[in-house]
């Protein structure tokens, strides 16, 4: 068993415990960010690192940690398994104070810093040849989903009615317009054209999403960031989820509808090589 990083010290995972009055268990009152890691090397680790100082500082909370005690720390939870692909969890509370108040606790209450380790799934065999399935439901989440809190339970319930119905994921809407998905960002190709929702207080700035940006224009690929409205969507020759453990994963069905030929197109499969050669080229930690 590989152990975790918990308030300083590093225990198995089965003997970590929290207090019940960790302002996280009790209101969700803390952020966290995921960061992918492939061979012990991580991907754009210091736009994660800016990413989580801007989660910590949206929700006035001081950095527990230097950016290189972060990367200490991270090198030792993935030098358990080395050589693995693994994705990196980073989790931080307002801390537990002696009763339960809404408002901040006093200045002496450290928060709560949690870290662990854990292998990246291999993405399914047939992924290249059938994409996946993915619902769309109405916006019923918080005004700041750009912060990357740990208040999670809307993107629980839109996972768990993906699953029920052998979808991927949710993908969410507000007023007709695409927003992302519950845990994902979202591009679809129109016209030859790839678009992504623009970036704001209503969607995660994901780490992946800039990257497939970036890899996209360097093949000479045009992207915009602009709205998607629900109609495009269906009208689109290619829809893609992004995220840190997901990389680029073709939609190839919307519910009933299917997106293009039912199969991932040929932007997907050029942009997912050139993601693939980007990560035989991280720098270690």
């Amino acid at each position: 068993m590989t152990d975790i990083y918990l308030n300083g010290a590093f225990v198995p995972l089965n003997q970590a415990r929290v207090p019940v009055m960790d302002r996280g268990f009790l209101f969700g009152d803390g952020v966290y960010e995921v960061i992918p890691t492939y061979g012990g090397r991580p991907v754009r680790w210091i736009a994660h690192m800016e990413r989580l100082e801007r989660s910590l500082a949206g929700i006035r909370l001081a950095p527990p940690l230097t950016r290189e005690a972060w990367s200490d720390l991270c090198a030792r939870l993935l030098a358990q398994q080395p050589g693995l692909d693994q994705s990196l969890y980073l989790h931080v509370t307002r801390g537990a104070p002696p009763t339960r108040d809404h408002r901040f606790p006093s200045d002496d209450i450290p928060p709560t810093v949690m870290a662990l380790a854990k292998p990246i799934s291999p993405r399914p065999a047939t992924l290249a040849e059938q994409g996946v399935t993915v619902l769309v439901r109405e916006e019923l989440r918080w005004g700041r989903c750009d912060l990357k809190t740990i208040s999670l339970v809307a993107a629980v319930l839109f996972a768990q009615e993906a699953s029920e119905q052998d979808a991927e994921e949710t993908l969410l809407q507000r007023d007709g317009w695409m927003i992302e998905g519950a845990s994902s960002n979202l591009f679809a190709v129109i016209d030859g054209v790839i678009l992504t929702p623009p970036l704001s207080h209503a969607l995660l700035a994901g780490i992946t999403r800039a990257l497939v940006i970036d890899l996209a224009r360097a093949a000479g690929l045009r992207v915009d960031e602009r709205p998607i409205s629900r109609t495009e969507l269906n009208q689109a020759q290619e829809v893609w989820i992004t995220s840190a453990t997901r990389e680029i994963m073709p939609v190839t069905r919307i519910e009933q509808q299917v997106i293009g030929e039912g199969c991932p197109g040929p932007i997907w499969r050029k942009l997912d090589a050139a993601y693939q050669d980007y990560k035989q080229h991280l720098e270690p930690l």
